[in-house]
C-alpha cells in the first residue's frame, strides 16, 4: 500500500524530516521491493509509482509512506531528491 499526503511545515519540523538521509535518482524506470516500511518526503522530482493495485503520482512536497513488502515499479520523469526514513 502507498499512502500519499501533503504535510504542513509544522509536521515537517515535528517529524524532523530535514534531518533524514537524502536519496537521489535520475530520470529512469525500475522495479523495487520494500524490505521495511519507508516514509519519504519529495524535495524535487516528478514521477509515478505503480503496483498491481494502484498508480500514485508524486511531486515536490509530497509525503509518501510505502508499506513493508510492497512491490512496485518507479517511473521517474524528472530527477528525484527525497528525504527518507525506514521503520
Amino acid at each position: 500500500m502507498i499512502k500519499k499526503q501533503i504535510i504542513t511545515s509544522v509536521e515537517l519540523k515535528n517529524k524532523k524530516i530535514k534531518n533524514w538521509p537524502i536519496w537521489t535518482c535520475g530520470a529512469s524506470e525500475f522495479e523495487w521491493e520494500y524490505d521495511d516500511r519507508e516514509s519519504c518526503y519529495i524535495i524535487e522530482g516528478e514521477g509515478c509509482i505503480i503496483t498491481e493495485m494502484e498508480e500514485v503520482s508524486f511531486n515536490p512536497k509530497d509525503y509518501i509512506v510505502f508499506s513493508k513488502g510492497l512491490k512496485c515499479r518507479w517511473k521517474v520523469f524528472k530527477p528525484v531528491v527525497k528525504h527518507y526514513k525506514f521503520g
